[in-house]
């Protein structure tokens, strides 16, 4: 099976899917920060899309959630060009020609303005003591399954959170590239049951 990975740079969904065999690439606008490098195309995700390959079978699509999440509403006035150009980057990989397409992205705007996610998922489904509410739009794919579903913690609060539920990673340079890999439970499961 030929997949992309959109808007990956950390390899760890692309890697998932090569190791069970198929033929899967990533593709970003920064470079790969994970071997095979050259199975990584450091490009605007348009020309990949309709250009540079052959059909595509399956795209797992990952688009910045910068002016989209809920996380930011309080600066969402400020920003309406942004979050416009950013829904119409959605719609793009939505409407892409590829049979199976799941986009992810935080709770946020897709939803009212494009339409409801079909799944929310948490890492903590997937064998991670963490909690990072992910929802998935899906075309042509099942709903994903939940693989190891852990308990909450006796202290109240998963591993990545505060004692008030806030996350602990604080304010960085590369906070939105840590906050945006995706967790190897959950990319295996994307593997294992899409691939």
């Amino acid at each position: 099976m030929r997949v992309l990975i959109a808007c990956e740079f950390s390899g760890v969904v692309r890697n998932a899917f090569l190791k069970k065999g198929h033929d899967a690439w990533s593709c970003d606008l920064i470079p790969s920060e994970s071997e095979p490098y050259w199975r990584h195309f450091q490009s605007d995700i348009k020309n990949v899309l309709w250009f540079d390959n052959p059909k595509w079978d399956l795209m797992i699509a990952h688009p910045p959630c910068t002016h989209l999440a809920v996380s930011g509403a309080r600066w969402f006035k400020d920003k309406r060009v942004e979050q416009q150009q950013a829904l119409d980057f959605i719609k793009v990989l939505l409407d892409a020609p590829i049979d199976k397409i799941c986009l992810e992205n935080p709770v946020g705007i897709i939803s009212t303005r494009i339409r409801k996610p079909d799944q929310i998922i948490q890492p903590w489904q997937y064998g991670h003591p963490e909690a990072k509410k992910t929802c998935l739009w899906l075309k042509g794919l099942d709903l994903l399954t939940p693989t190891n579903i852990l308990p909450l913690p006796e202290c109240g609060y998963w591993d990545n959170q505060t004692p008030s539920g806030q996350n602990k990673l604080g304010p960085s340079e590369d906070r939105w590239k840590l906050r945006s890999i995706t967790y190897q439970g959950i990319a295996d499961a994307m593997a294992e049951q899409w691939g």
